[in-house]
């Protein structure tokens, strides 16, 4: 049984940090994620229209995450919070990518209510997943780049399985091994915010709304950063 754990040093340096899993079985990537579609195309249109403004370095989700980059040592404007990023892009260009049903999904619910979020393909995954600090010899390969192996820093954040680094500086950038494509039928979605469990609520409703029509079984989990106990995934391998 596949576990996802947190450890101490994490949980008591970075507190102020709530994450939700959603774990789904039976995912299908590839029917038509019309719901995601909306999602995203109504957050374009209310940016263009002015109806509606992404989050910007000022706005207390984003503002949340420079500080905890800060704190293990990255800096923020180099390397990008996922969420940070997502509503730059958004921003600058008024488009958002498009990738696949259950990515489209996550990402829309990322910029829609200012929360870091990504996911692994449970079926890649090799042993227990930990969110922990990196240390000497922790390699990672990034997405879309399968060919190439870096190391990552030592202190930094990084959620790792037994053979290498899932994703950078805590939500950053994530692994090719792991990524979730249309075929992933087993997942582990995760969601961030340094605003405390509240700022949780609406997003892992907007995701699961999301997500439960196109999976077979959806369960939600939270991480209680002060009894943080492992939590089963119990689609992994």
């Amino acid at each position: 049984m596949t576990t996802l754990s947190i450890d101490p040093a994490i949980t008591d340096g970075y507190p102020e940090v709530h994450i939700a899993v959603l774990v789904v079985s039976g995912l299908d990537g590839h029917g038509d994620w019309d719901d995601a579609e909306r999602a995203l195309r109504r957050l374009e249109i209310e940016t263009a229209d002015g109806s509606w403004i992404p989050a910007d370095e000022t706005a207390a989700p984003i503002a949340g995450w420079h500080a905890v980059y800060r704190r293990f040592g990255t800096n923020p404007r180099r390397v990008r919070p996922s969420v940070d990023a997502l509503c730059r892009r958004l921003a600058r260009s008024g488009r958002l990518p498009r990738v696949n049903g259950p990515v489209d999904a996550y990402n829309a619910v990322s910029v829609r209510h200012g929360v870091a979020a990504g996911a692994f393909d449970l079926d890649a995954v090799r042993g227990d997943i930990h969110l922990r600090l990196a240390r000497d010899g922790d390699v990672f390969t990034p997405l879309g780049e399968p060919d190439v192996v870096e190391e990552a820093r030592p202190g930094e954040v990084v959620y790792v399985d037994e053979v290498s680094v899932l994703t950078r500086h805590w939500n950053h950038r994530d692994a090719d091994r792991t990524k979730l494509t249309a075929d992933a039928t087993n997942a582990v979605f995760l969601l961030e915010s340094p605003l405390g469990e509240a700022a949780l609520t609406s997003a892992v409703d907007a995701l699961t709304t999301l997500v439960e029509g196109h999976a077979k079984e959806l369960s939600v989990h939270a991480f209680d950063p002060r009894r943080p106990a492992p939590i089963e995934l119990r689609a992994g391998i």
